[in-house]
């Protein structure tokens, strides 16, 4: 369990590079479960809409909330965020920027998802077989609008018996595809032209505040992992004290029972300057609280 919670860690730190790792693994997830997945329409008038859209839509909210977790600066920006004023001032700048590296980072998956299934054209073939202009195909000129609807609905299942002898049935599907991979290619080059002004007009701007809001930015990050490198260590050393007065204030039952205790100054030799003073349980919490409420301000 260990194990897995170090890795765990190691993924949501703020290293670029880890990071991009983790969106780039995301990513390749999302097209192999794609892949993978049985798509299976309903073909039903009233079921195919909602089955098709959700496969589209659902899969890339659930990619985008697993982007969240992983990161673990989008925790840190909602503290940075929600906290009090206190003795320290917040930087909306810095707030802007860590909300910006996340959302770009998280956005890659589902986007991914959905160019993969507009590409495909399984899901919208699903999902508007029953609203395309049925004049426009001759198989359904001698049936009525019930009959059409009913026909139109099964357009995706291509062994359902009412479908095997139509002839539009591929004319329909080809239609549709046509128009997921047209709208699949257009998200997709409108990404790549957005990508391209960003990073080419991005220099145009203030890069001295750019600089700022990515100093602190990372900054933040650190000073908490520290912090609760810090608690971590103090917590450690509280409860061995604790624990070491417990055995002497239980001496004469220990002596009874033959154990052996270790000397009073015994394996606590620079402990009371590692618990840099806080030996109590109402100091700890009032420093945790001055934490939250009054971090220090940034002058050393």
């Amino acid at each position: 369990m260990d194990r897995f919670r170090t890795i765990f860690q190691y993924f949501q730190s703020n290293s670029e590079s880890v990071m991009n790792g983790i969106c780039g693994l995301l990513a390749l997830a999302s097209i192999k479960i794609y892949i993978c997945f049985d798509f299976s329409c309903p073909c039903l008038p009233w079921y195919n809409m909602a089955y098709g859209l959700g496969i589209m839509f659902v899969p890339p909210v659930a990619l985008f909330l697993c982007s969240l977790i992983v990161n673990r600066q989008s925790l840190v920006m909602l503290e940075e965020w929600r906290r009090p004023q206190g003795r320290r001032k917040k930087d909306l700048a810095v707030i802007r920027y860590m909300c910006s590296s996340i959302m770009q980072r998280a956005i890659v998956a589902p986007v991914i998802w959905i160019i993969v299934a507009l590409l495909d054209g399984k899901c919208l073939i699903c999902a508007f077989s029953s609203s395309v202009d049925p004049e426009k195909f001759v198989g359904f000129a001698n049936t009525s609008l019930a009959q059409v609807r009913q026909l139109l609905a099964k357009v995706p299942c291509k062994d359902d018996e009412l479908m095997r002898n139509n002839t539009s049935r591929k004319a329909v599907t080809r239609y549709l595809r046509c128009w997921s991979q047209a709208l699949g290619w257009s998200v997709l080059l409108i990404l790549i032209i957005a990508v391209f002004l960003v990073r080419w007009l991005r220099p145009c701007f203030n890069q001295a505040a750019l600089l700022q809001a990515q100093h602190w930015s990372n900054y933040i990050d650190i000073e908490q992992k520290i912090f609760e490198e810090t608690c971590c260590e103090h917590s450690r050393l509280f409860a061995h004290k604790c624990i070491l007065h417990f055995f002497k204030s239980m001496r004469k039952e220990i002596k009874l029972h033959s154990f052996s205790l270790p000397e009073a100054g015994e394996g606590a030799e620079g402990e009371e300057d590692l618990l840099r003073g806080i030996t109590n349980q109402d100091q700890v919490n009032k420093l945790l609280k001055m934490w939250y409420y009054e971090k220090p301000p940034l002058d050393v």
